[in-house]
């Protein structure tokens, strides 16, 4: 396995939470996002996050929604374990499958001040690891 891409963004939740009402959450996130960030105690910290994990994501494809990339094309999910995970369609799945793509990893994390996410992007599918579809 070789790593293909890295990716890092950080978010300022002050900032963010300013433009964040209900059409910009239903132009950036999926059904199950927003059902997961509603239901937290301080849902713009979760937002924030997981806009920071799509940023990360296009990053390390080296594409953005110039190349095609589509927000919702990018679900930020969580894992059994309760960790972050990733599902691609459209345009994102294309990139990261002309990639050689095959297992994607996520971190995020925050404080009341900033959201950060990494993203890294490696070839062939690691053991035990979540294969996006």
């Amino acid at each position: 396995m070789r790593i293909l891409g890295v990716g890092i963004d950080i978010t300022d939740i002050k900032v963010f939470r300013k433009r964040l009402d209900e059409g910009l959450i239903n132009d950036l996130f999926l059904p199950g996002e927003i059902a997961y960030c509603s239901g937290r105690a301080r849902p713009w910290e979760s937002y924030a996050g997981r806009f920071a994990a799509k940023e990360a994501l296009f990053k390390a494809l080296g594409a953005g929604l110039q190349q095609g990339m589509r927000w919702k094309d990018v679900e930020i999910t969580r894992q059994d374990t309760g960790a972050p995970g990733i599902r691609l369609t459209g345009g994102a799945r294309s990139r990261a499958d002309e990639m050689g793509s095959g297992s994607i990893h996520l971190s995020i994390s925050h404080t009341r001040e900033s959201a950060v996410a990494i993203v890294t992007i490696q070839s062939g599918v690691q053991p035990g690891m979540e294969e996006t579809t």
